[in-house]
């Protein structure tokens, strides 16, 4: 599946927030839009008012960021939630919420999405007893998720763990780090996501 391999910090740049693409870096003077608060590229310094398209397309491309995926996939994602019974834009959130790399990157056991992501595709994350290696795997209420791997590789998730201590995992999650175990106990809510995410914009934005 295709993938954004680009610099990652110049995506919170363009996006004037941070999205915590780095990990703990993102909370560090290092950070490049502490650095440079305004957007790449040698227009940056110029300052236009975003009409109410531009409005919803950039928080479009603010949960396309966040969550590491490109347009094809969101899109996918957003016809499935369309067609589920309930709010769209809600839906939407809660299918990018379980998405396996996401659920890894909760837990504390990746600093980043994309090395949550990197942990699913080496084929250390089991769910139910059954080894899924698919980043974009939904997760379902009641399922167990499980971290089998060498000892060296436990010792670089145990950091990872160290660093992202100060993230508070989820209520929907339960977390055993002694058993390297997890439990989705229900459902992500909009309200289990720390950012401000303003998803009607996005559903008005392809409702036109």
């Amino acid at each position: 599946m295709a993938r954004y391999i680009g610099a990652v910090c110049r995506l919170c740049r363009r996006q004037g927030e941070k999205l915590f693409l780095k990990g703990a870096r993102c909370n560090t003077p290092k950070c490049a839009l502490a650095k440079r608060s305004y957007p790449p590229g040698q227009h940056g310094y110029t300052k236009a008012k975003l009409s109410n398209y531009g409005l919803q397309l950039k928080e479009k491309q603010k949960i396309k960021r966040m969550y590491g995926i490109l347009e094809k996939q969101f899109r996918r994602l957003f016809r499935i939630a369309e067609k589920t019974k309930g709010v769209t834009g809600r839906i939407l959130l809660q299918l990018l919420e379980r998405r396996l790399d996401n659920v890894i990157f909760r837990l504390g056991l990746g600093v980043s999405r994309r090395q949550a992501r990197q942990i699913v595709r080496h084929n250390f994350v089991y769910v139910n007893s059954r080894r899924v290696n698919i980043p974009s795997y939904l997760v379902k209420e009641g399922d167990i998720i499980q971290i089998k791997a060498r000892d060296k590789v436990k010792e670089k998730l145990k950091e990872n763990l160290e660093i992202s201590q100060e993230r508070i995992i989820p209520n929907w999650l339960e977390f055993n780090p002694l058993e390297w175990k997890a439990k989705v106990l229900r459902l992500p809510e909009k309200e289990d996501i720390p950012q401000q995410i303003q998803e009607q914009l996005i559903v008005e934005l392809y409702s036109k």
